[in-house]
């Protein structure tokens, strides 16, 4: 059973829900993340790794999941479908 399926049968998000989602996050983050930092065309004296901060979401969870996620203060919203982990995390 996918998360949200198991969001559609108990009317909410569960706590396991949003744990999973955070999880999917920071991991697509950092996938995201290494693959940018080790693109090829880059100049040897362009400096260090620029950085990714925002990305889309997984897709395998809901809009409302990540917008959950905003109101607890997990995420924030930067446009454009794009989200970023809050300070502090």
């Amino acid at each position: 059973m996918t998360e949200h399926q198991q969001q559609e049968q108990g009317g909410g998000i569960t706590p396991e829900v949003l744990k999973s989602a955070m999880k999917a996050f920071k991991k697509r983050l950092k996938l995201t993340a290494l693959d940018e930092d080790s693109r090829l065309g880059r100049g040897p004296l362009s400096g260090g790794s620029m950085g990714v901060f925002a990305i889309q979401p997984p897709s395998r969870f809901p809009r409302e999941v990540w917008e959950e996620l905003c109101r607890l203060g997990k995420l924030r919203d930067s446009g454009h479908g794009l989200y970023e982990l809050a300070k502090g995390d």
